[in-house]
């Protein structure tokens, strides 16, 4: 069946940048509509991203400006550009469908510290 697969996460220090990936390794995500979604320690799990299957985008207000989210169907892949990170950022970040009905992946760690 396959699953998800999330990467790009790290350590960078507040008002950097990062770019997420997510792939699928047994189903087409070019059908589907896509979310990233995060998990902070001791929260609940949120979503901070949509996009759809027309690439209408969609944005939590706590990363609306400074986050952007794309798929590149070529290459059964979704992305998450971060920009102006925060320390608020920091969480693990998983991709799936949206509404998320997919196994989660492990997702991939970001952290934002000086």
């Amino acid at each position: 069946q396959g699953q998800l697969l999330e990467s790009g996460g790290g350590l960078v220090q507040p008002g950097g940048s990062l770019r997420l990936s997510c792939t699928h390794s047994g189903s087409n995500l070019s059908d589907s509509v896509m979310g990233w979604y995060r998990q902070a320690q001791g929260n609940k799990r949120e979503w901070v991203a949509i996009i759809t299957t027309i690439n209408s985008t969609n944005y939590a207000d706590s990363v609306k400006g400074r986050f952007t989210i794309s798929r590149d169907n070529a290459k059964n892949a979704i992305y998450l550009h971060m920009d102006s990170l925060k320390p608020e950022d920091t969480a693990v970040y998983y991709c799936n469908t949206f509404p998320a009905f997919k196994p989660w992946g492990q997702g991939t760690q970001v952290t934002v510290s000086s």
